[in-house]
């Protein structure tokens, strides 16, 4: 951030109540590790800034403050999220707005060995009372996640053609576009359980504290959906390559050891219900993301039309006002899944007689 970003965040910081008296100098700019947000200390508060870049649901700029609050304030309520402490709104100077949250202090998960406090920290949200439909909003609420998973996989996989160069890689990817087609088919009208669920929840997301304790710290998309695709989403290999800090492939036992170590930490009915649908609802979940890689390959080449930060904010996946180093990674990452090695390796999981599929319950 420039030092009139921080200017303009300081003069909406201090409007709010409890943060008037924090000078300018409290502030202290996180490393840009993520697309949508910068994250900004407030030091001496036990605070954070989250200043969106954009929204990745496209909401409005006062909607995604809204919608964030509401999914850091229900989240917490497990024990494993940051409280949210209100908003800055938007403005002229600061187009997005911002969200005040707890700062939470820790390291990045290290793997695999994190793993067991990532699947408490997943199991305190989906362990959480869900409320009746009517009372889910602003929240978004998936009453058939499968389907809707099928929705951005369908969204996202008409940019294969351009985002994907690897002739072979796209054979297989569209190979199991079409799996998911038959699947949502063949499961529709199937019980399944939907909880209050983070959604991104790459290794990267969360901060340990030094009590081992992990805390969930990106919950822009929480929603009501499937818990099982919280899971698949933070174990892929996808997503625990993703983050610059703690990327690292794991292992298939180490994966089996994590969902296991889950299942025993929710209540046994939902740990049953639950079984079916841990493994084609992880393989729809690595669709999900590897067809967004070939969409963010083609989106970020795009030259912006509107001017940026616009109050009525969509996806912008654009490489300029980002750090040159995060888009190369980004850009290497986006590459890598969309191989023909790296998805072979991937399909293993469900196609390999001794892979993943094989050490997971139901």
């Amino acid at each position: 951030m420039t030092p009139e970003d921080l200017d303009n965040l300081h003069a909406a910081l201090i409007a709010r109540p409890g943060f008037e008296m924090v000078p300018r100098d409290a502030l202290e700019p996180m490393k840009q590790k993520g697309l949508a947000h910068d994250h900004v200390i407030i030091r001496n508060t036990g605070a954070l800034l989250r200043v969106p870049r954009q929204s990745q649901f496209a909401l409005a700029a006062r909607e995604n403050l809204d919608y964030q609050l509401a999914g850091f304030a229900r989240c917490a309520a497990g024990g494993h999220a940051p409280r949210p402490h209100g908003a800055c709104p938007p403005s002229e100077a600061l187009p997005m707005g911002a969200v005040i949250v707890d700062y939470i202090e820790g390291r990045p998960a290290r793997l695999p060995a994190d793993l067991p406090a990532l699947a408490e920290c997943l199991a305190s949200v989906h362990n959480l009372p869900v409320p009746d439909p009517e009372h889910r909003p602003p929240l978004a609420n998936h009453a058939n996640p499968v389907a809707g998973a099928l929705n951005f996989i369908e969204e996202q996989a008409v940019f294969l053609e351009e985002g994907c160069e690897d002739r072979d890689a796209r054979r297989m990817i569209e190979e199991e576009v079409e799996w998911a087609r038959l699947f949502v088919g063949e499961s529709f009208g199937k019980p399944q359980p939907v909880t209050l669920v983070a959604t991104d929840t790459h290794p990267g997301n969360y901060v340990v504290r030094d009590d081992g304790r992990a805390f969930i710290v990106d919950l822009e998309k929480a929603l009501y959906g499937a818990p099982a695709i919280d899971l698949a989403h933070c174990t892929l290999y996808t997503s625990t390559t993703w983050d610059v800090d703690s990327g690292v492939e794991i292992a298939p036992a180490d994966v089996a050891d994590f969902y296991r170590h889950y299942l025993a930490s929710v209540p046994a009915a939902l740990a049953q219900q639950l079984q079916p649908w841990l493994m084609p609802l992880r393989r729809m979940t690595w669709l999900r993301s590897t067809t967004w890689s070939a969409k963010w390959r083609v989106e970020s080449r795009k030259q912006r039309v509107e001017a940026k930060h616009s109050a009525a904010a969509t996806e912008d996946w654009s490489a300029e006002n980002r750090d040159a180093a995060l888009v190369a990674h980004v850009e290497a990452r986006t590459r890598d899944y969309l191989t023909a090695a790296t998805v072979e390796r991937i399909r293993a999981e469900w196609r390999d007689p001794g892979g993943l599929a094989a050490m997971l319950p139901g």
